[in-house]
Formats: C-alpha cells, sequence, structure tokens
C-alpha cells in the first residue's frame, strides 16, 4: 500500500497546485503586531483551497506518524481529516449542487474571523468565532446526497465516526489500551512498529487516502476543471482496483 499512498499524496500536490494557481494568491497584509498572508477575496474557492492544503498535511502527517508506529497520533489526525473532508464537501455542494445558505454564510464568517483584534492581544481581543455545530453540516451533506437512507442515519454515522476518533483525541482509557501488551505486557510509548495494530491502521489510512483524493475530485468540480476530473476519476478507479475495491462513483 505505500507505493499507493505514496502516488496519492503525489497526484493530489500536482492538481493542488493547479487549483492554487486559479485564485488571486494571498498578499501581505500589515496588523499592528506584524504582517501576514491573507486572501483578499474571502470566498468559498479560496477556502476549498487552505482545506484542501489541511488536509494534504494532515494525510501526510498521518502517514509519518504510521511509518513509525505512532498510531494513537495517526488516530487524532484521522479526526482531523474527517471534519476538513465534511467541510469540503459542505462547501463544494454550495457550488455544485445547490446554492450559497444562510448556514454557508455563517460558516464562511467565522472562517475567515481573525483570531487576534488589532493590537494582537490574546487577552483583550473580542474574537468569538461562532462553531457551526457540525451536526448541522452532516444533515446538509445527508440532504444533498439525496441517499436512499433517511438523512438522520447518515449523519449518526459520521457522529458514529467522530466518535470512535475523539478518543484518540481526548485520551479515553480504550484507546489508550491499544498500546499494552507484548511479553511481557507493557505499555508502548515509543510507538507499535512489530506489533498487529500497524496493519489495521495501515488499512485504516488507506481509506483516509482514498477520501482526501476523493475531495479533490470535489473540489475539481466545483472550480470547472472537467479534464482534471476526469483524470483523477481515472486515477481513484487504479487505487480501488489495486485493492480490490470500488467505494464510490464520484463521477
Amino acid at each position: 500500500m505505500d507505493e499507493d499512498f505514496d502516488e496519492m499524496l503525489n497526484i493530489m500536490e500536482r492538481v493542488f497546485r493547479d487549483f492554487e494557481a486559479a485564485v488571486p494568491r494571498p498578499e501581505l497584509v500589515r496588523f499592528s503586531y506584524g504582517s501576514v498572508f491573507r486572501f483578499r477575496e474571502k470566498g468559498i474557492h479560496q477556502a476549498l483551497i487552505q482545506k484542501l492544503a489541511r488536509v494534504q498535511s494532515a494525510l501526510r502527517a498521518a502517514h509519518l506518524l504510521l511509518k513509525h508506529g505512532y498510531i494513537q497520533e495517526q488516530g487524532v489526525l484521522h479526526r482531523v481529516i474527517d471534519e476538513t473532508n465534511e467541510d469540503i464537501l459542505f462547501l463544494v455542494y454550495a457550488i455544485t449542487n445547490d446554492r450559497v445558505t444562510e448556514l454557508h454564510e455563517r460558516y464562511l464568517a467565522a472562517f475567515w474571523e481573525e483570531e487576534f483584534n488589532d493590537a494582537g492581544d490574546a487577552l483583550s481581543s473580542e474574537q468569538k468565532r461562532e462553531m457551526i455545530p457540525r451536526k448541522k453540516i452532516r444533515a446538509y451533506i445527508a440532504k444533498l446526497e439525496g441517499a436512499p437512507v433517511d438523512p438522520s442515519r447518515g449523519v449518526e454515522l459520521g457522529r458514529t465516526i467522530s466518535k470512535t476518533y475523539s478518543g484518540y483525541v481526548h485520551g479515553a482509557s480504550p484507546h489508550i489500551m491499544d498500546t499494552y501488551g507484548g511479553f511481557p505486557p507493557r505499555f508502548h510509548t515509543q510507538g507499535m512498529l512489530g506489533t498487529p495494530r500497524i496493519d489495521e491502521h495501515t488499512r485504516d489510512l488507506w481509506n483516509y487516502m482514498y477520501r482526501g483524493f476523493l475531495s479533490h475530485i470535489f473540489v475539481a468540480k466545483a472550480f470547472g476543471a472537467a479534464q482534471h476530473v476526469e483524470f483523477l476519476i481515472k486515477k481513484k478507479e487504479q487505487f480501488e482496483a489495486n485493492v480490490g475495491k470500488e467505494y464510490y462513483s464520484a463521477g
């Protein structure tokens, strides 16, 4: 699977650079506390570029952690990737399947809000970023996908997956106990290389690489990049054939 991981990441990087070049570059903006890069236009396409960057970086980090046996930390990143992929689909659907709704406007307002006030003082900052409930984003996606099942079941599935990985984030006992074993039994604090957990999390990472790849297809559609969509779908089918699976038709 390692060769597939490397190829997936290389392809995602290549198409991402094309998407990145399709919007005006961020500009250097001066604040009282220093200069930082910011997009002048604050639209969905600019948000999608940043979310894709987040997915790619997290996937590469998860791959690196797996190589060194740090599967607990890999699980934390899987939770991050899950939510970022949901955000991407949520934003893409506003362009490809629906319109920009009030929920999208609230989400984007929170997304673009600066962390600190002009003085850059965390203590006096009045930033109160609205957190759009994850269940609302999942409900929107389920509704737009028009699944033959009750959309609430799709929401519940997303919630269940998120809850499972939250155990890695918050350090639940069952998840921590996955690091215990061996002869003699002990806690593995320097990774889990050489244990059955590596095979399990390698298969799991394949699913996350695949879903990150799908996010690039969805974004290609949002950018109207038909040639990219065609190319990515063909590569997706190749990756599915490599592991004998066919998950989803993104066409």
